[in-house]
């Protein structure tokens, strides 16, 4: 979240216009008959949301839900790992962009100390919760750790994911000669590690995987820049406030919790969201640098 608008002084959002925990278990039971058994929360940081615990035990009580992960910067993760554990959270995904220092610190804009968030990433698996990492590689900023992320994650046994940089929102200054690719990054990693390819394990996987030859771990590559798979997106984004996105870079959401908040059963929800999504047109990546508009940012919008 940008500092300069996001500062000390910054209004946000007022509680009551917040979905509920009960809400948002209301939406998930109706969208489950639809297809929707994974559930990932993310932000913004979903560990600054209170109770988050309690959402999680919540979720894990709703028939067909059968995985619940969570995706977050890891500074609080090491207080609560456990509480979430125990919630019933299936797995963790732990953003860490570099281990060196000044870097990290660099690219989070706040200061935030790495050496918390690999405390976190130890919290969690000391817990029994599966980590994957991702690390979004750009330019001149963090490409020099590609390679010491990777034999770091192959030593403690973390999956890694390296994703493109990519152009979402519009306050990250997004240019093309930033994005690393993930052939470039694939041939670093080919100079260092015997890496197996895998074939994808359901049919709109969004990264292509690698094990090591020694099976510690696996490499995973998101390449929505270079090698877009908008035809097999099956992700739907609920925002905190209610509204949902079929596109990670879509300006617009459509608002349920007016529809909620009316008094809707779970099948009216269910109608609404099948329209929405029988409606979608969404394939932003494969029209980069052809198509110009606006788009949520990511820390409203989430992963």
């Amino acid at each position: 979240m940008p500092a300069e608008v996001f500062g000390p002084g910054y209004a946000f959002m007022a509680r009551e216009e917040l979905l509920t925990f009960e809400e948002i278990v209301t939406l998930v039971r109706a969208l489950v008959p639809l297809g929707i058994g994974k559930i990932r929360l993310t932000g913004g940081e979903p560990l600054l949301r209170q109770g988050l615990a309690d959402l999680v035990a919540m979720l894990a009580a709703v028939t067909g839900v059968n995985d619940i992960a969570l995706t977050t910067n890891g500074v609080l993760l090491a207080h609560h790992a456990e509480a979430l554990a125990l919630a019933g959270l299936n797995r963790v995904t732990v953003s860490l962009d570099a281990l060196d220092g000044e870097i990290f610190a660099k690219m989070n804009g706040v200061g935030a100390k790495v050496e918390r968030v690999l405390a976190g990433i130890q919290a969690a698996q000391a817990f029994g919760l599966p980590v994957k990492v991702n690390a979004v590689i750009q330019r001149g900023v963090n490409d020099a750790e590609i390679l010491p992320l990777a034999r770091w994650a192959k030593a403690v046994g973390v999956d890694l994911r390296y994703i493109e940089y990519m152009d979402v929102g519009e306050t990250n200054g997004w240019r093309m000669p930033e994005v690393v690719s993930g052939l470039e990054i694939l041939s670093q990693l080919q100079q260092e590690f015997a890496l197996v390819a895998r074939e994808p394990a359901y049919r709109g996987e969004v990264a292509a995987h690698w094990r090591h030859a020694d099976g510690t771990a696996e490499v995973g590559i998101i390449r929505s820049v270079t090698v877009p798979f908008c035809g097999d997106c099956q992700r739907l984004r609920l925002s905190a406030d209610g509204k949902i996105f079929t596109c990670l870079f879509a300006a617009k959401g459509h608002d349920l919790r007016r529809i909620l908040r009316s008094g809707a059963d779970e099948t009216e929800l269910a109608k609404t969201v099948r329209n929405v999504w029988q409606a979608r047109e969404d394939n932003y990546s494969e029209e980069r640098g052809r198509l110009v508009r606006p788009k949520a940012e990511m820390s409203y919008l989430g992963g």
